[in-house]
């Protein structure tokens, strides 16, 4: 499965999920919907994780016209703007079922300016990284009874990107998580400062799952925690509408054109992460790593692989967490 994101169609090579449990975050749309697409035609029950319930209701329409099975696929109300309606959303998750094998932490933002949320914190790194921090956090201890069960493989995919390398290109230095200061870090103004924040929230994502693989590794849990980058797909998100020159405008619409794929192909690899039968025979292999199309393992940037740098990350994001009484 693993190789190069060629332009054929992958044969995805899937357990079988029939009385399995997923959640997805931010699904109604996008590489979201292709994920819960592809994994709800292998049997799942599903959970489209969303703020706004009108577009969950199209979508799941949407869905079941395309093929999949009627009542499959659920709505879960998550905003993940505060990281209080996160946790919200992980504990009434919690009363519905007894059980989830897979958590895809999905939802992103990209294109918006530099804003604080009410708790003084940026508010791409709280929608990106910190409120999904708290939904997985809550709902880690039913991840962890699922994963007792016989015959268990609970994994959870966070969808990171390969922009996460324009992290420390410049000057090469140390990135820092170690305080408020850090984590509002706007990277300056107009579009560069854009795409930079998002580059830094996801970083953190990648450095989160290698962090989480080896707290569940010390304590013997049998979960597998993996972060994916889907692949240059063209999806509303990532054209940019912020001040670009129109020399970028136009390089970039070039690459989109000539290299970015259809968003039916962002689903590949978070469904080959959720969900493949070769990392159900692989788990050591695969535990805390970073993917890219289609399931390739790739090293990531140094810094996306500095344990010292996520250990710093989990400190400050504890604190940040235990600040916010979550």
């Amino acid at each position: 499965m693993g190789g190069t994101f060629s332009s054929a169609k992958p044969a995805l090579d899937l357990v079988d999920l029939k009385g399995k449990v997923i959640v997805v975050t931010g699904g109604n749309s996008g590489i979201g919907y292709e994920t819960i697409k592809i994994l709800a035609k292998q049997g799942a029950k599903l959970y489209m994780a969303a703020r706004n319930e009108s577009r969950v209701t199209g979508a799941i329409s949407r869905l079941e016209h395309e093929g999949v099975p009627a009542g499959s696929v659920h709505w879960l109300k998550l905003d993940l703007g505060d990281p209080r309606q996160a946790k919200k959303a992980a504990e009434e998750l919690i009363t519905k079922e007894n059980r989830v094998d897979v958590l895809i932490n999905n939802a992103a933002i990209i294109d918006v300016p530099f804003e604080l949320t009410s708790d003084g914190l940026s508010q791409t790194m709280v929608t990106n990284y910190l409120s999904p921090f708290v939904f997985t956090k809550t709902l880690l201890p039913l991840l962890k009874q699922t994963a007792s069960l016989p015959g268990s493989d609970v994994r959870i995919v966070n969808v990171s990107s390969k922009g996460h390398n324009f992290i420390g290109t410049e000057n090469n230095e140390r990135p820092r998580f170690d305080s408020v200061e850090a984590f509002n870090k706007t990277f300056g103004d107009g579009w560069k400062g854009t795409l930079k924040r998002y580059a830094w929230s996801k970083l953190a994502q990648i450095l989160y799952t290698r962090r989480l693989q080896r707290e569940l590794k010390a304590s013997a849990t049998p979960i597998t925690v993996i972060a994916i980058h889907p692949g240059e797909i063209k999806t509303s998100g990532v054209i940019l509408k912020s001040d670009v020159p129109w020399y970028i405008s136009f390089l970039y619409a070039l690459a989109m054109l000539l290299s970015f794929k259809s968003v039916e192909y962002g689903g590949y690899t978070p469904a080959f992460a959720a969900a493949s039968k070769e990392i159900a025979a692989n788990k050591d292999k695969f535990a805390g790593v970073y993917l890219e199309p289609y399931g390739k393992i790739v090293k990531g940037s140094k810094w996306a692989r500095n344990d010292e740098l996520g250990d710093e990350l989990w400190t400050t994001t504890e604190k940040f967490v235990e600040g916010l009484g979550l």
